[in-house]
């Protein structure tokens, strides 16, 4: 993964990931659809990463752009992914959006779950 700032505060978005969600956004057909991360209880680690494609913002949420897309965390996910590099991988084994978690103690296996610090 490039070098990507990471905000303290935020979650940071490698050029990979902006490109992704720019090119599902536009075969979507609306240019206003934002990637929504979250985390839930659940998966093998403890806790599970989720992504969707949201086109509304709600009153906790935090935007974050790069290369003009966005992607939207709510508070309580962003607690728990506050210094993460949102990437997209391209291997093997398939492609998918990737976290790179600070908070992050232990992953699964493929990198879907994690427990925090």
């Amino acid at each position: 993964m490039p070098d990507t700032p990471v905000p303290e505060a935020g979650l940071a978005i490698s050029e990979n990931a902006a490109r992704r969600i720019h090119a599902i956004a536009a075969a979507e057909g609306d240019a206003n659809l934002m990637l929504r991360v979250t985390v839930s209880g659940g998966g093998c680690s403890g806790f599970q990463y989720g992504f969707k494609l949201d086109a509304t913002r709600g009153a906790d949420d935090r935007v974050f752009e790069q290369s003009g897309v966005k992607v939207v965390v709510d508070e309580t996910s962003l607690d728990l992914v506050k210094g993460a590099t949102l990437d997209f991988v391209e291997d093997l084994v398939g492609s998918y959006f990737k976290m790179s978690n600070p908070n992050a103690v232990s992953t699964c296996g493929c990198g879907s779950s994690f427990s925090p610090v």
